[in-house]
């Protein structure tokens, strides 16, 4: 038995994070086939793609049997679309240093279950918290947010291995999970502050997803047999 978190969540647990690195690679090919294309294209596929509270919400108020709108898959299809490199290069870098422990922890269809629904109804969340909004709603931040959570739910005592600047070199060093969270906490305010309205967009869709992510750790947590070193 290792040392750390021990759980039976996944009973074959993979030995390569396929997911993690599928997602990884999806979002970076829609990117580039985003970038290659004329700025109207562009503008049409981060419309069509992209989550529209002020579409989607009416949904909503329909019986039941009225849900089945199109509308409802951008849930999902916005999670993978990036308007700009710098955004997706950031949500990247955390999807691979918390996806990773966090696959080869849960397994495949944890990991699929923490990324694609915590970032869907972080969205969700988002259009009914602010279902007037026209603007399209793109990026994996929700889904990334979910992934932390869960992360900081599995493994609250891990350290992360960095390389942080020193003067003019890098030195290698083991910073704990939390530190690191918190740093990423602390932007997120940074960012709600500077940006007027997508300011307000990040802030609900990255504190809904962690939130998501947070609870479904802790709900396998109790599910299953844990043991914390």
């Amino acid at each position: 038995m290792e040392s750390g978190i021990v759980t039976n969540w996944s009973k074959s647990t993979p030995s390569f994070p396929w997911v993690t690195l599928t997602l990884f690679l999806f979002c970076m090919s829609v990117k580039l086939l985003l970038s290659g294309m004329t700025p109207l294209a562009q503008n049409a596929m981060v419309e069509l793609g992209g989550v529209l509270p002020n579409q989607l919400a009416p949904i909503f108020s329909r019986p039941f049997s009225g849900w089945g709108d199109y509308q409802l898959l951008t849930l999902v299809s916005a999670l993978f679309i990036h308007t700009s490199w710098l955004h997706l290069l950031g949500n990247m870098v955390y999807l691979w240093v918390f996806g990773l422990p966090l696959e080869r922890r849960l397994g495949s269809p944890g990991m699929v279950l923490v990324f694609v629904l915590g970032g869907a109804l972080s969205n969700l969340f988002v259009t009914m918290r602010l279902p007037e909004l026209s603007s399209p709603i793109v990026g994996a931040s929700g889904a990334i947010s979910a992934v932390v959570g869960a992360y900081l739910g599995l493994f609250p005592y891990r350290r992360i291995g960095m390389l942080l600047p020193l003067g003019l070199y890098l030195q290698f060093a083991r910073v704990p999970a939390l530190l690191v969270i918190g740093s990423w906490f602390t932007l997120q305010l940074v960012y709600t502050v500077l940006g007027p309205i997508t300011g307000v967009v990040a802030w609900w869709t990255h504190m809904a997803g962690f939130a998501l992510g947070l609870i479904f750790a802790l709900l396998v947590r109790a599910t299953a047999q844990i043991k914390l070193g």
